[in-house]
């Protein structure tokens, strides 16, 4: 299996990368910057994801394409930044003929509860998360639309950053529109174990057309 992994230099790309390639799978990641490999079978390119007809070069042949672009929490224009370069993304696996596509968004989307608010809907605007979160939250509403892919939209634990510090344990539970809870009321995900999610999802998917989550 051959699958191409964007923004593979980042977090959550780079636990992704790494847990593909533990499985011999054979893996193309996709960064800003070119990177060394240090193993055989995982190779780097530079390719600017608004470069559609690039990326759609790199891309051909592959079995999977999994998304884990993010302009940069830090960057000014996040949200158009992360709406435009999803976007170009989308457009670049559709033209190399790959079918499957797994994108990496966000937990704000998420809902809160039955009937509740979306978790993003009861954070301030002025949250310096809130722009990131709000552009992963509308790039859901717009891959909804995609009639052509196999697309699959995760979202992270609303807890799932470098602070947790479990590591791997292959162990999760799935979920669809909600946070997954555990039995403290929590809902996190270490970077190492949603790499295991999407790995599974990859081998043996089981979401077509729809988003689902993952946590403890």
């Amino acid at each position: 299996m051959k699958v191409a992994v964007i923004g593979a230099t980042g977090f959550v790309g780079a636990h992704i990368t790494n847990e593909l390639a533990s499985r011999g799978i054979e893996v193309l990641g996709i960064s800003r910057q070119e990177k060394a490999s240090k193993k055989d079978n995982i190779s780097y390119v530079a390719i600017d994801v608004t470069n559609v007809a690039a990326l759609a070069t790199a891309l051909k042949g592959h079995d999977v394409v999994v998304n884990s672009f993010n302009p940069g929490w830090t960057n000014p224009n996040i949200y158009e930044d992360f709406i435009t370069g999803s976007k170009a993304i989308q457009e670049a696996v559709k033209l190399s003929g790959v079918k499957r596509f797994i994108t990496i968004g966000g937990a704000g989307s998420l809902y809160a509860s039955e009937g509740g608010p979306q978790i993003i809907d009861t954070f301030p605007s002025d949250s310096p998360f809130y722009p990131g979160a709000k552009a992963a939250k509308d790039y859901l509403d717009i891959i909804k639309e995609e009639k052509e892919l196999d697309w699959a939209f995760f979202s992270p634990a609303l807890e799932m950053h470098q602070g947790i510090t479990t590591g791997r344990t292959g162990k999760y539970r799935l979920g669809t529109d909600f946070p997954v809870m555990d039995q403290n009321g929590k809902n996190l995900l270490s970077g190492e174990d949603l790499a295991v999610v999407i790995a599974d999802e990859v081998e043996n998917p089981k979401h077509h057309r729809m988003r689902f989550t993952a946590a403890y």
